[in-house]
């Protein structure tokens, strides 16, 4: 059964009065995600929230006045600017935003991942234990695909999520985190990670009204090994065959810290005039994607739309345009979980798919101590999503 906000029972009393802090580079997402709750809270017609224990339940805005201003010499500190004392405290984080700038002894220094996450670190310590509760809202989890030894190698996001747990936080919150197996390393703490693959499911409704969604049109397909549980998980949700790639490598070489890709071998059925949705968790330079659509193009697909949680784009979108141009890309589609370039947001063949309601929905459900397993399992809302469109006169 589809639980809809509306519906959710929230009888628990809220761990604390709800405090948001983006962080540098997070406030965009932060604004966005505060009004929905502010709205939310404003038309519930909560039986107890005049109630003293529900105190600070009604704001103007749960967001909280945190500073991280920096020294000359690129050295920083974490300032709270109001009272956190008892309250259940969200901290958002985007460690991809490298569009931030700082002065390091007079030059212009961009913001690397590093920056952001010792920022984070510097705004729970400057916390200093007073809230009742810390979460972390961290959409692109730190050195993620630093996961795994493959010999002597540092385990950076392992070591990362283990520095926050001492520091004090009680749950994490990850989208799509590149081996969700990472939290191995915290076994005694909350954390998610979350797929956003309904918000795909609609954008590509709502871009598109000439999808026929069944195994005859339509594939999903995994450019890589790695994501494959992703492309299984969207062919059974929406009963489409699927297929995926496997990467062949030269393991005799080492560029750029790993062993070079020979080519893209690929296993399914035929993709022969069907529309195709290549799934994965991040675009980083785009190489392995459009290799991947490419191949799909020779193959006689139909239209290929890439779909990835996490639009990096390391080495710009010059290559994306060619390939749009060229009829080898129909669309892209991510999220606005990470920094998103005006150029990327301008682009004709981009959709952009907004995660504020989402997150929202998360923190006001955990803010009442309530279960979020429905909102993190999106079957019968893409379901419904589908029959909305199969249906629509």
């Amino acid at each position: 059964m589809m639980i809809r906000r509306n519906e959710r029972i929230l009888d628990n009393i809220p761990i604390g009065a709800l405090g948001i802090i983006a962080l540098d580079g997070c406030q965009d997402m932060g604004k966005m995600v505060d009004n929905y709750l502010v709205k939310w809270r404003r038309e519930s017609e909560h039986i107890y929230k005049d109630d003293v224990v529900f105190s600070g339940y009604e704001r103007d805005t749960y967001l909280i006045n945190a500073r991280v201003p920096r020294f000359g010499s690129g050295e920083a500190k974490g300032i709270i600017g109001e009272s956190v004392r008892g309250r259940d405290i969200y901290l958002m984080v985007d460690v991809c935003n490298y569009s931030l700038t700082y002065s390091l002894t007079g030059h212009i220094n961009h913001m690397s991942p590093d920056d952001h996450f010792q920022n984070l670190k510097r705004v729970i310590a400057a916390i200093g234990g007073k809230a009742r509760r810390l979460n972390v809202i961290m959409p692109f989890l730190y050195e993620s695909r630093q996961h795994k030894r493959s010999g002597r190698e540092s385990l950076d996001c392992a070591l990362a999520l283990q520095e926050l747990v001492r520091m004090g936080v009680d749950n994490i919150i990850t989208f799509d985190a590149h081996d969700p197996r990472v939290q191995n390393a915290i076994p005694l703490s909350g954390f998610e990670t979350v797929k956003p693959t309904y918000q795909f499911v609609k954008g590509l409704l709502r871009s598109y009204d000439d999808l026929q969604i069944d195994s005859d049109h339509m594939m999903a397909i995994s450019p890589d090994e790695g994501a494959t549980g992703r492309a299984v998980y969207l062919a059974n949700v929406l009963n489409l065959d699927m297929g995926m790639f496997y990467k062949r490598r030269d393991y005799t070489k080492i560029v750029n810290g790993r062993n070079p890709i020979v080519a893209h071998e690929f296993l399914g059925s035929s993709v022969e005039g069907k529309d195709v949705i290549i799934l994965d968790d991040m675009i980083s330079s785009g190489d392995s994607i459009l290799d991947v659509a490419r191949q799909l193009k020779q193959r006689k697909a139909k239209r290929i739309f890439a779909a990835a949680t996490f639009g990096l784009f390391t080495n710009g979108l010059d290559k994306f345009d060619e390939a749009y141009d060229e009829g080898i890309i129909n669309a892209i589609l991510t999220t606005n979980l990470i920094y998103q370039t005006p150029e990327l947001l301008k682009r004709p063949y981009y959709i952009n798919c907004d995660m504020s309601k989402y997150i929202a929905l998360m923190i006001d459900t955990l803010n009442h101590d309530g279960s979020i397993s429905s909102i993190l399992s999106p079957n019968e809302r893409i379901q419904y999503a589908v029959d909305n469109y199969k249906n629509r006169k």
